[in-house]
């Protein structure tokens, strides 16, 4: 006897799902992307001597790029096996095709590199930090955990140590600009710009790749999975600012902080509430007890990774509800995660266009992120709805596909 229940017939959401992918992790990547734009176009900080945190600044910075790289973590997992990591032949080849999709976004980060443009670049650490994680791929969801806690704790404290070793000759071992191609003359220089002098140092951003590995190891499709990675993320998040905020202003970590920088009247407050990048570091270890962004600390890290969870823990929950009212309604986020190699490369291209010009007549600073926005999320709509790979997310699959041993997939 046939069955006539409901159940039996596809849903119309399933029939415009692209195989293979979690709409919740790529409406994340949107958000992430969505965030760093808003860094780069919004000022993160009031034009007044006190340098006033904005909203923006609180709200996006140091997140953003943390999530982003979360989610590249959460992505080489459902790449490479999900729950059921691959083994033997397989994972080698898996690997081989991860470090091809690396060199592409090398290339695509290195020619970025030549333009003059007021945003520190992410895609070369990007790459590097794919390469850097390969070892990791074949590992269970407990080994991650265990990877992941054990770097946060032990990559600051080794990153504290060997940088001023690194800033000592002169020049320092830092460049100083986005990384391009005639810096690759310059190895050493390069090496430990990425892994420790620069914006975006991968000797502790590996944290975010293997957090983001465990998460990808866990049965997403679960429904307690998104639940526990919003609520077990918030909390941690709320735990590890809570401890910076209380070691910088009632434990005495800011004045002695400040004692150190021996600049009377820098507003050393508020940078630690938004943006500790480019400030030296050394000279005191109570730099390791801050949470402040982009300082590459236990409390950061973990902080930065915890809020990555909340976020994907949130839009799996997002992606369930879509499903059960049978509403597209993650496409606005979801269509630029997508392809979000392809649309931060636009956007750092039309960033450049404008540096040390002034805006158009009539345009401000808000105008000019709404329409990067509305762009990437114009964009970002049409390829979801045709099913269209972005132009640079085409090569880099096309590229894992030659490292894998295949090519069907291509087409």
């Amino acid at each position: 006897m046939t069955s006539r229940t409901p159940a039996t017939r596809p849903r119309k959401t399933a029939s415009r799902h692209q195989p293979g992918r979690l709409r919740g992790v790529d409406a994340a990547r949107g958000l992430a992307l969505l965030g760093m734009m808003a860094t780069h176009l919004l000022p993160t900080f009031e034009s007044n001597a006190d340098l006033t945190p904005t909203w923006i600044g609180l709200t996006f910075s140091g997140r953003a790029a943390a999530l982003f790289a979360v989610l590249a973590g959460v992505g080489l997992a459902l790449s490479t096996g999900k729950d059921k990591p691959l083994q033997g032949p397989e994972l080698s080849a898996a690997r081989r095709g991860v470090a091809l999709r690396a060199l592409v976004i090398a290339a695509v980060g290195l020619t970025l590199g030549a333009l003059e443009v007021n945003v520190a670049i992410i895609l070369v650490h990007y790459a590097v930090l794919f390469l850097c994680v390969l070892p990791f791929l074949g590992l269970g969801v407990k080994r991650l955990c265990a990877w992941a806690a054990g770097w946060i704790l032990v990559s600051p404290v080794l990153a504290y140590l060997l940088r001023p070793w690194l800033l000592a000759p002169e020049p320092p071992l830092r460049l100083g600009h986005n990384p391009r191609w005639e810096d690759l003359g310059t190895p050493s220089r390069l090496l430990a710009d990425l892994f420790l002098t620069g914006y975006y140092p991968v000797l502790q951003w590996l944290a975010y790749l293997l957090v983001g590995l465990a998460i990808g190891r866990l049965l997403l499709a679960k429904a307690v999975v998104p639940v526990l990675l919003l609520v077990g993320g918030t909390v941690v998040a709320v735990v590890a600012k809570t401890l910076g905020v209380a070691a910088m202003e009632d434990w005495g970590g800011r004045a002695a902080l400040e004692k150190v920088l021996n600049s009377p009247g820098y507003p050393l407050g508020s940078v630690l509430q938004v943006n500790l990048a480019g400030l030296p570091q050394e000279g005191s270890w109570w730099w390791l007890a801050s949470a402040a962004p982009h300082s590459g600390t236990p409390l950061d890290l973990l902080h930065t990774s915890a809020v990555a969870a909340a976020v994907i823990g949130a839009c799996l929950l997002l992606e369930r509800l879509a499903e059960w009212v049978d509403l597209d309604l993650l496409l606005p986020s979801r269509g630029p995660g997508a392809m979000t190699l392809t649309l931060y490369t636009v956007h750092v291209w039309v960033l450049s266009g404008f540096y040390l010009k002034p805006l158009p007549a009539g345009w401000t600073e808000d105008g000019m992120y709404f329409a990067h926005a509305a762009l990437a999320i114009g964009v970002g709509i049409v390829f979801a709805r045709l099913m269209w790979r972005g132009p640079l997310e085409w090569v880099g699959h096309g590229a894992s596909l030659v490292g894998r041993g295949g090519f069907k997939a291509l087409a």
